[in-house]
């Protein structure tokens, strides 16, 4: 039972990225699937999640209208198209999976799957 993720790598800003977050072992149903980030000294920080049953999402104020979150069911993956990417980007990024938690999105603590984290670096 694993996450795999991975897509990350160097781009210049304004750039795109797509990350996928490819399930095994498990299947991708009635679970909230999130992105996050942590950039060198700072606190992680949630970045874009998906609910695999109602597809419905959210993303962080700092990505909306730039990343896009989806699934793919039958690739049992969950994948991060980032567009027009910024310097501020830059962490490495992890994606986790949580039970579904009624109406709300789960808390961090909730989140007991986590990938292995792929370096995203927006530099000139």
């Amino acid at each position: 039972v694993q996450l795999q993720a991975s897509g990350g790598g160097l781009v210049q800003p304004g750039g795109s990225l797509r990350l996928s977050c490819a399930a095994s072992g498990f299947t991708l149903d009635y679970y909230a699937i999130t992105w996050f980030r942590q950039a060198p000294g700072k606190q992680r920080e949630e970045v874009s999640s998906i609910n695999s049953s109602d597809y419905t999402t959210y993303y962080a104020d700092s990505v909306s209208g730039r990343f896009t979150i989806s699934i793919d069911k039958a690739k049992n993956t969950v994948f991060l198209q980032m567009n027009r990417l910024k310097p501020e980007d830059t962490a490495v990024y992890y994606c986790a999976t949580a039970p579904l938690w009624g109406t709300t999105w789960p808390p961090e603590n909730k989140y007991n799957r986590w990938g292995q984290g792929t370096q995203v670096t927006v530099s000139s």
